[in-house]
This record gives structure tokens, C-alpha cells and sequence, in this order.
């Protein structure tokens, strides 16, 4: 079976995706250690995870607001109106974050979800008039495509990407 084929994820691979989303920035040294694997052994499952796209990515977390910068989420209802391929396609593109850069936003995150709405951005702006700027963007490239849309401001990320938030405590300021 080839490495791409490959369906099953392992015990061993389960624990050390699980270590590398507590933070992915740690050593191979360090992981294994605490895994109690050798180092080659972690290297050569990571680089499996890799060549499969198990593991697509990896990110570091900041502080948006030491960046000037608010957190938000829009969550799209699709309309009735027929997704052809190439709307598709625009969509899953790199130009989608483009277009939210020119409008002032930074894509972080997209999601097609099975609800109430069918699609989910998350992304970052300086305010509420940029964000607000990608959403009437994404309105005028898909005319019709969208029949509601709610947007929201993240006011304390408590935890993010597995990661519990170092400056929680902020929460009680909205609580």
C-alpha cells in the first residue's frame, strides 16, 4: 500500500499528532522523550504524516490584539441558487484570501458545515468596518449565492487550536 493510500492511522501516530496540537513547535528530542519513542521513530511517523496529509499545516498562535487586530467569525446560509464549478472552485482558491486581504481582513479559517449554515469564515481585521468590508466583498463576488450571513467579534478566545489561552482571565471583564 502507498503511503498516500494509507487510510489507518496507527496508535503511535494517534498520540504524537495529539502531542504535536499542544505544540507543534516542540523537537523531535523533547517529543520523544516524553513519548518514551526513540527520536528516529518520532522523525520517520511525522514524515509519514506529512506524506500523507494527515498532517497539512502547522501554525503559530498569537495574541490578535497585541497585533492590533480583532478576531471574527461569519457564518454563511447558502441560497437555492446552484453552486457551479467554477463558484466552487473561487471559493476553495487562493482567492478568496485575496479578497479578503483587500477589503482589510486576513483569512485564518474555512469551513463547509452541515446546520444551520452551511459555510464558515474565520478572520482577522483591525475592526468592525473591515470586517465588515470582506463581508459585503464576498456579497458582490457571489451575487446570489448567500442568502443570510451573521457576523461576530471574538471577545476572549479561551482556548485555540487545542491551546488554553494565557490571558483568560480577560473573560471577566464580559462576564
Amino acid at each position: 500500500m502507498s503511503k498516500t493510500s494509507r487510510k489507518q492511522i496507527d496508535k503511535d501516530e494517534k498520540k504524537i499528532m495529539a502531542e504535536l496540537q499542544k505544540n507543534s513547535n516542540e523537537s523531535f528530542d523533547v517529543i520523544a522523550k516524553r513519548m518514551k519513542f526513540s527520536r528516529q521513530k518520532i522523525w520517520r511517523l511525522i514524515k509519514r504524516l506529512e506524506a500523507d496529509r494527515t498532517i497539512w499545516g502547522y501554525t503559530a498562535i498569537v495574541d490578535d490584539e497585541k497585533r492590533s487586530l480583532k478576531s471574527y467569525m461569519l457564518m454563511l446560509k447558502r441560497s437555492m441558487k446552484p453552486m457551479d464549478e467554477k463558484i466552487l472552485e473561487s471559493i476553495t482558491s487562493p482567492r478568496l484570501p485575496e479578497l479578503a486581504s483587500k477589503a482589510g481582513a486576513s483569512l485564518e479559517s474555512s469551513y463547509f458545515v452541515h446546520g444551520e449554515y452551511d459555510w464558515i469564515f474565520t478572520f482577522t481585521a483591525p475592526d468592525i468596518v473591515q470586517a465588515k468590508k470582506f463581508c459585503e466583498a464576498l456579497l458582490e463576488t457571489y451575487p446570489g449565492f448567500f442568502e443570510r450571513m451573521s457576523l461576530m467579534e471574538t471577545l476572549v478566545a479561551v482556548r485555540n487550536h487545542h491551546v488554553a489561552n494565557p490571558n483568560v482571565k480577560k473573560l471577566k471583564e464580559f462576564l
